[in-house]
């Protein structure tokens, strides 16, 4: 038992400051090799084979392939991600636009809707030029405006889907 055994007490202040800066280096070398690895197959600029080639490259020799990538590719990847953040942030407003409007479709889909519907034979032509007028109105036919079952001043409501 000649080894000195070190409790947390005896451990000194610089060999704790390079053991955390060793670790902190060691989790972003991670972070780059895992965000690295993500661009190669995002990117849809490379062929099959390349990506191929790239994804040996960083895992046979990965600091050096990684190094060769970020160098080589680096400007590239920050514009892929860029890319790829405005997508999904352009495709959950969309989702969020839509969810707000209550599943409506906007009057020329409404429109469509029911010429289909006068199409089948499901309403007559009054039927539907009365519902075509609601529609150019900005009113929902297909949805009793909560006025009750007679909708707005009277006015009946059309069905909306099929007998």
């Amino acid at each position: 038992m000649s080894e000195r055994t070190y409790l947390a007490y005896d451990f000194p202040l610089l060999s704790a400051f390079w053991t955390i800066l060793w670790v902190f280096l060691w989790i972003m070398w991670f972070i780059l090799l895992f965000r690295v690895v993500l661009d190669i197959f995002r990117d849809d600029d490379l062929s099959g084979w390349a990506k191929a080639g790239w994804l040996v490259f960083c895992l046979v020799l990965p600091f050096l392939g990684v190094f060769v990538y970020v160098i080589a590719r680096g400007r590239n990847m920050g514009r892929r991600e860029i890319a790829q953040a405005r997508a999904q942030q352009e495709e959950f407003d969309s989702y969020i636009r839509k969810t707000a409007a209550g599943g409506r479709g906007s009057s020329v889909d409404e429109l469509t809707r029911l010429s289909e519907i006068r199409a089948r034979g499901d309403i007559t032509d009054e039927e539907f030029r009365r519902a075509k007028e609601l529609v150019l109105a900005g009113q929902n036919p297909g949805h009793g405006q909560g006025h009750g079952p007679a909708g707005p001043a009277g006015s009946t409501t059309l069905p909306t889907s099929g007998r």
